[in-house]
Protein backbone atom coordinates (compact mmCIF):
# COMPACT_ATOMS: atom_id res chain seq x y z
CA UNK A 1 0.00 0.00 0.00
CA UNK A 2 3.26 2.37 0.71
CA UNK A 3 4.58 1.46 -2.62
CA UNK A 4 1.24 1.83 -4.52
CA UNK A 5 0.66 5.65 -2.35
CA UNK A 6 4.31 6.41 -3.57
CA UNK A 7 3.44 6.28 -6.96
CA UNK A 8 0.65 7.71 -6.80
CA UNK A 9 2.19 11.03 -5.77
CA UNK A 10 5.04 10.37 -8.79
CA UNK A 11 1.86 11.07 -11.06
CA UNK A 12 -0.09 14.29 -11.20
CA UNK A 13 -1.20 16.92 -13.94
CA UNK A 14 -3.42 16.34 -17.48
CA UNK A 15 -2.20 12.61 -17.95
CA UNK A 16 -2.20 11.01 -14.48
CA UNK A 17 -5.92 9.95 -13.98
CA UNK A 18 -6.46 6.21 -14.31
CA UNK A 19 -2.47 5.81 -14.89
CA UNK A 20 -1.80 3.86 -11.41
CA UNK A 21 -4.32 1.14 -11.87
CA UNK A 22 -2.24 -1.45 -12.11
CA UNK A 23 1.37 -0.26 -10.74
CA UNK A 24 2.11 -4.03 -9.68
CA UNK A 25 1.47 -5.88 -12.73
CA UNK A 26 5.63 -6.47 -12.85
CA UNK A 27 5.37 -7.97 -9.44
CA UNK A 28 8.33 -6.85 -6.80
CA UNK A 29 11.19 -9.63 -8.33
CA UNK A 30 12.88 -7.15 -10.90
CA UNK A 31 12.04 -6.55 -15.13
CA UNK A 32 13.28 -5.11 -17.40
CA UNK A 33 10.07 -3.22 -19.21
CA UNK A 34 9.75 -2.07 -23.04
CA UNK A 35 8.00 0.82 -23.20
CA UNK A 36 6.43 2.36 -26.64
CA UNK A 37 6.50 5.85 -27.25
CA UNK A 38 4.60 8.15 -29.38
CA UNK A 39 5.92 8.26 -33.23
CA UNK A 40 4.41 11.82 -33.71
CA UNK A 41 1.16 12.87 -31.90
CA UNK A 42 1.54 12.92 -28.20
CA UNK A 43 -1.76 11.53 -27.38
CA UNK A 44 -0.44 8.33 -28.67
CA UNK A 45 1.23 7.63 -25.07
CA UNK A 46 -0.86 4.91 -23.07
CA UNK A 47 -1.77 5.33 -19.66
CA UNK A 48 -0.37 2.14 -19.18
CA UNK A 49 2.81 3.33 -20.36
CA UNK A 50 2.51 6.10 -17.88
CA UNK A 51 2.16 3.54 -15.54
CA UNK A 52 5.31 1.88 -16.49
CA UNK A 53 6.84 5.69 -15.87
CA UNK A 54 6.03 5.64 -12.50
CA UNK A 55 6.27 2.23 -10.85
CA UNK A 56 10.03 2.35 -12.39
CA UNK A 57 13.08 2.57 -10.72
CA UNK A 58 15.25 3.97 -13.13
CA UNK A 59 14.41 4.71 -17.42
CA UNK A 60 17.17 3.93 -19.34
CA UNK A 61 16.47 6.30 -22.45
CA UNK A 62 17.69 6.62 -26.48
CA UNK A 63 17.71 10.52 -25.48
CA UNK A 64 17.43 11.70 -21.83
CA UNK A 65 16.42 15.18 -22.79
CA UNK A 66 13.56 14.22 -25.11
CA UNK A 67 12.19 11.46 -22.69
CA UNK A 68 12.73 14.10 -20.09
CA UNK A 69 9.88 16.15 -21.99
CA UNK A 70 7.73 13.10 -22.33
CA UNK A 71 7.65 12.50 -17.99
CA UNK A 72 6.80 16.23 -17.98
CA UNK A 73 4.03 15.98 -20.51
CA UNK A 74 2.57 12.38 -19.10
CA UNK A 75 2.75 14.54 -14.91
CA UNK A 76 5.54 11.80 -14.17
CA UNK A 77 8.86 13.27 -12.06
CA UNK A 78 10.92 11.89 -9.45
CA UNK A 79 12.29 8.78 -11.38
CA UNK A 80 16.11 8.28 -12.50
CA UNK A 81 17.07 8.53 -15.94
CA UNK A 82 19.70 7.40 -17.85
CA UNK A 83 21.33 6.98 -21.45
CA UNK A 84 21.43 4.06 -23.39
CA UNK A 85 21.92 4.50 -27.02
CA UNK A 86 23.87 3.21 -29.87
CA UNK A 87 27.05 4.24 -28.38
CA UNK A 88 27.06 2.61 -24.96
CA UNK A 89 24.71 0.11 -25.58
CA UNK A 90 27.10 -2.91 -24.54
CA UNK A 91 28.28 -1.70 -21.41
CA UNK A 92 24.55 0.07 -20.22
CA UNK A 93 22.96 -3.39 -21.41
CA UNK A 94 25.29 -4.91 -18.20
CA UNK A 95 24.10 -2.50 -16.40
CA UNK A 96 20.60 -3.06 -17.02
CA UNK A 97 20.67 -6.69 -16.29
CA UNK A 98 22.39 -6.16 -12.85
CA UNK A 99 19.87 -3.88 -11.53
CA UNK A 100 16.50 -6.01 -12.48
CA UNK A 101 18.60 -8.72 -11.25
CA UNK A 102 18.85 -6.43 -8.06
CA UNK A 103 15.20 -6.04 -7.78
CA UNK A 104 14.67 -2.98 -9.18
CA UNK A 105 11.63 -2.23 -12.31
CA UNK A 106 13.92 -1.39 -15.20
CA UNK A 107 12.16 0.62 -17.80
CA UNK A 108 14.03 1.20 -21.67
CA UNK A 109 12.63 3.49 -24.21
CA UNK A 110 13.68 4.88 -27.46
CA UNK A 111 13.55 8.67 -29.07
CA UNK A 112 10.04 6.82 -30.44
CA UNK A 113 8.24 3.32 -31.27
CA UNK A 114 9.73 0.30 -29.57
CA UNK A 115 12.66 0.07 -28.64
CA UNK A 116 14.83 -3.02 -30.01
CA UNK A 117 13.29 -2.02 -33.48
CA UNK A 118 15.85 -0.33 -35.48
CA UNK A 119 16.58 1.28 -32.31
CA UNK A 120 18.93 0.28 -29.23
CA UNK A 121 17.05 -1.99 -26.77
CA UNK A 122 18.09 -5.85 -28.14
CA UNK A 123 21.78 -5.97 -26.62
CA UNK A 124 19.62 -5.04 -22.84
CA UNK A 125 16.69 -7.50 -23.75
CA UNK A 126 19.52 -10.45 -24.50
CA UNK A 127 21.15 -9.63 -21.26
CA UNK A 128 18.69 -9.83 -18.81
CA UNK A 129 16.96 -12.69 -20.56
CA UNK A 130 20.11 -14.71 -20.88
CA UNK A 131 20.48 -14.28 -17.17
CA UNK A 132 17.16 -15.25 -16.07
CA UNK A 133 15.79 -12.24 -15.95
CA UNK A 134 12.11 -11.22 -16.34
CA UNK A 135 11.50 -9.06 -19.57
CA UNK A 136 7.42 -7.07 -20.67
CA UNK A 137 6.37 -4.82 -23.32
CA UNK A 138 4.23 -1.87 -23.01
CA UNK A 139 2.89 -2.12 -26.58
CA UNK A 140 1.81 1.07 -28.51
CA UNK A 141 2.94 3.26 -31.35
CA UNK A 142 4.26 1.95 -34.51
CA UNK A 143 5.92 3.55 -37.75
CA UNK A 144 6.46 0.06 -39.13
CA UNK A 145 2.71 -1.12 -38.88
CA UNK A 146 1.05 2.23 -39.37
CA UNK A 147 2.57 3.17 -42.67
CA UNK A 148 1.60 -0.90 -43.92
CA UNK A 149 -1.48 -0.08 -42.93
CA UNK A 150 -1.56 3.24 -44.42
CA UNK A 151 -0.03 2.32 -47.51
CA UNK A 152 -2.89 0.06 -48.64
CA UNK A 153 -0.43 -3.08 -49.51
CA UNK A 154 -1.00 -4.96 -45.99
CA UNK A 155 -2.26 -8.52 -45.95
CA UNK A 156 -0.78 -11.49 -44.12
CA UNK A 157 2.71 -10.97 -45.28
CA UNK A 158 5.57 -8.19 -45.46
CA UNK A 159 9.01 -7.70 -44.54
CA UNK A 160 10.48 -5.00 -42.59
CA UNK A 161 14.09 -4.29 -43.83
CA UNK A 162 14.77 -0.90 -41.77
CA UNK A 163 17.71 1.39 -42.86
CA UNK A 164 19.70 0.09 -45.97
CA UNK A 165 23.46 0.13 -45.51
CA UNK A 166 24.96 3.56 -46.81
CA UNK A 167 26.96 2.32 -49.75
CA UNK A 168 29.22 -0.30 -51.24
CA UNK A 169 28.54 -4.51 -51.73
CA UNK A 170 26.23 -4.32 -48.63
CA UNK A 171 23.97 -1.74 -49.42
CA UNK A 172 23.85 -3.18 -53.67
CA UNK A 173 23.07 -7.03 -52.37
CA UNK A 174 20.41 -5.33 -49.74
CA UNK A 175 18.97 -3.34 -52.30
CA UNK A 176 18.56 -6.53 -54.76
CA UNK A 177 17.58 -9.04 -51.68
CA UNK A 178 14.74 -6.30 -50.87
CA UNK A 179 13.72 -5.82 -54.41
CA UNK A 180 14.11 -9.44 -55.00
CA UNK A 181 10.85 -9.66 -52.54
CA UNK A 182 7.50 -10.61 -54.06
CA UNK A 183 6.03 -9.50 -50.76
CA UNK A 184 5.37 -5.69 -49.64
CA UNK A 185 8.69 -4.52 -47.96
CA UNK A 186 8.86 -1.40 -45.40
CA UNK A 187 11.81 0.33 -45.21
CA UNK A 188 13.12 3.65 -43.23
CA UNK A 189 14.84 6.75 -44.60
CA UNK A 190 16.34 9.68 -44.14
CA UNK A 191 15.09 12.96 -45.83
CA UNK A 192 18.10 13.59 -46.91
CA UNK A 193 18.88 10.07 -48.76
CA UNK A 194 15.16 9.25 -50.03
CA UNK A 195 15.54 10.51 -53.42
CA UNK A 196 18.91 8.77 -54.06
CA UNK A 197 17.52 5.74 -52.64
CA UNK A 198 13.83 5.57 -54.60
CA UNK A 199 15.99 6.19 -57.63
CA UNK A 200 18.32 2.71 -57.05
CA UNK A 201 15.19 1.10 -56.08
CA UNK A 202 13.52 2.55 -59.56
CA UNK A 203 16.12 1.40 -61.55
CA UNK A 204 15.61 -2.36 -61.20
CA UNK A 205 11.92 -1.79 -60.95
CA UNK A 206 10.68 1.53 -61.97
CA UNK A 207 7.02 -0.31 -62.23
CA UNK A 208 6.54 -1.38 -58.71
CA UNK A 209 4.09 0.34 -56.49
CA UNK A 210 5.06 2.06 -53.49
CA UNK A 211 4.20 4.89 -50.93
CA UNK A 212 6.28 7.68 -49.03
CA UNK A 213 4.98 8.79 -45.95
CA UNK A 214 6.29 11.48 -44.32
CA UNK A 215 6.03 13.07 -40.65
CA UNK A 216 3.87 9.97 -39.70
CA UNK A 217 1.13 11.11 -37.16
CA UNK A 218 2.57 14.66 -37.10
CA UNK A 219 0.81 17.81 -38.06
CA UNK A 220 2.46 17.81 -40.85
CA UNK A 221 1.54 14.30 -42.25
CA UNK A 222 2.12 13.81 -45.89
CA UNK A 223 1.76 10.68 -48.21
CA UNK A 224 2.66 9.89 -51.37
CA UNK A 225 1.25 7.06 -53.91
CA UNK A 226 2.88 6.49 -57.36
CA UNK A 227 5.43 3.68 -59.02
CA UNK A 228 8.78 3.97 -57.77
CA UNK A 229 9.71 5.97 -61.21
CA UNK A 230 7.35 8.72 -60.20
CA UNK A 231 8.29 8.91 -56.47
CA UNK A 232 11.88 9.54 -57.01
CA UNK A 233 11.31 11.95 -59.97
CA UNK A 234 9.41 13.60 -57.00
CA UNK A 235 12.00 12.85 -54.02
CA UNK A 236 14.36 15.26 -56.70
CA UNK A 237 12.51 18.30 -54.51
CA UNK A 238 14.38 18.53 -51.02
CA UNK A 239 12.13 17.15 -48.42
CA UNK A 240 12.09 16.90 -44.46
CA UNK A 241 10.90 15.01 -41.95
CA UNK A 242 11.01 11.10 -40.53
CA UNK A 243 10.32 8.89 -43.43
CA UNK A 244 9.17 5.05 -43.86
CA UNK A 245 8.85 3.72 -47.87
CA UNK A 246 6.47 1.19 -48.31
CA UNK A 247 7.18 -1.05 -51.76
CA UNK A 248 3.97 -3.05 -53.04
CA UNK A 249 3.85 -6.68 -54.42
CA UNK A 250 6.40 -6.89 -56.98
CA UNK A 251 5.33 -6.46 -60.34
CA UNK A 252 7.77 -9.32 -61.86
CA UNK A 253 6.25 -13.15 -62.52
CA UNK A 254 5.21 -15.14 -59.40
CA UNK A 255 8.23 -17.23 -60.39
CA UNK A 256 10.15 -17.68 -57.12
CA UNK A 257 12.58 -14.87 -56.14
CA UNK A 258 16.37 -15.19 -56.41
CA UNK A 259 18.16 -15.07 -53.33
CA UNK A 260 21.28 -12.83 -53.40
CA UNK A 261 23.17 -16.11 -52.50
CA UNK A 262 21.58 -17.56 -55.67
CA UNK A 263 23.01 -14.37 -58.15
CA UNK A 264 26.10 -14.54 -56.73
CA UNK A 265 26.07 -18.42 -57.61
CA UNK A 266 25.24 -18.12 -61.21
CA UNK A 267 27.75 -15.26 -62.02
CA UNK A 268 30.26 -17.27 -60.27
CA UNK A 269 29.80 -20.29 -61.83
CA UNK A 270 29.88 -18.85 -65.61
CA UNK A 271 33.35 -17.08 -64.35
CA UNK A 272 34.42 -20.48 -63.26
CA UNK A 273 33.40 -21.91 -66.80
CA UNK A 274 35.90 -19.07 -68.19
CA UNK A 275 32.96 -16.05 -68.90
CA UNK A 276 33.93 -12.43 -67.86
CA UNK A 277 32.38 -11.34 -64.67
CA UNK A 278 31.06 -8.02 -66.09
CA UNK A 279 29.55 -10.42 -68.68
CA UNK A 280 28.09 -13.02 -66.28
CA UNK A 281 27.02 -10.21 -64.11
CA UNK A 282 25.03 -8.48 -66.97
CA UNK A 283 23.14 -11.95 -68.08
CA UNK A 284 22.10 -12.57 -64.50
CA UNK A 285 20.89 -9.90 -64.26
CA UNK A 286 18.91 -9.84 -67.26
CA UNK A 287 17.50 -12.83 -66.62
CA UNK A 288 16.18 -11.50 -62.62
CA UNK A 289 15.33 -8.21 -63.41
CA UNK A 290 18.25 -6.00 -61.37
CA UNK A 291 20.61 -4.25 -62.11
CA UNK A 292 24.47 -5.35 -63.65
CA UNK A 293 26.01 -3.94 -60.35
CA UNK A 294 24.02 -5.45 -58.27
CA UNK A 295 24.66 -9.07 -59.62
CA UNK A 296 28.48 -7.70 -59.99
CA UNK A 297 28.81 -6.36 -56.50
CA UNK A 298 26.86 -9.84 -55.29
CA UNK A 299 29.43 -12.29 -57.05
CA UNK A 300 32.51 -10.30 -55.36
CA UNK A 301 31.16 -10.45 -51.86
CA UNK A 302 30.82 -14.15 -52.09
CA UNK A 303 33.95 -14.86 -53.76
CA UNK A 304 35.63 -12.82 -51.08
CA UNK A 305 37.37 -10.31 -53.38
CA UNK A 306 38.01 -6.84 -53.17
CA UNK A 307 38.31 -5.05 -56.39
CA UNK A 308 35.67 -2.09 -57.71
CA UNK A 309 32.60 -2.41 -57.00
CA UNK A 310 31.21 -2.18 -60.83
CA UNK A 311 32.84 -2.81 -63.92
CA UNK A 312 34.20 -0.43 -66.89
CA UNK A 313 30.59 0.57 -68.59
CA UNK A 314 28.55 1.03 -65.65
CA UNK A 315 25.12 -1.02 -64.85
CA UNK A 316 22.49 -1.62 -66.48
CA UNK A 317 19.20 -0.13 -65.04
CA UNK A 318 15.97 -0.83 -65.84
CA UNK A 319 16.56 -4.85 -66.80
CA UNK A 320 13.50 -7.12 -66.79
CA UNK A 321 13.05 -10.97 -66.10
CA UNK A 322 12.76 -11.11 -70.23
CA UNK A 323 16.35 -9.52 -70.63
CA UNK A 324 14.67 -6.78 -72.61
Amino acid sequence: VRRGSWIARRVHGCCARGAVSDVHEWGVDGALVLVATPIGHLGELSPRAISAFAAASVIYAEDTRRTRQLLAHAGVTGVELRSLHKDNEARRSDEVMARVLAGELVVLVSDAGMPGVSDPGSAAVRAVGAAGGRVGVVSGPSSVVSALALSGFGGERFVFEGFLPRSGRERSARVADVMAQRSPVVLFESARRLGPTLRELAAIDGARGAVVVRELSKVHEDVWRASLTELAARAKEPTRGEIVVVLGPSTHSDDPAPSVEQIASEVNAAVAAGARRSGAAAEVAARYGITRKVAYDASLAASGRDEATAPAGGEIAGANPSGR
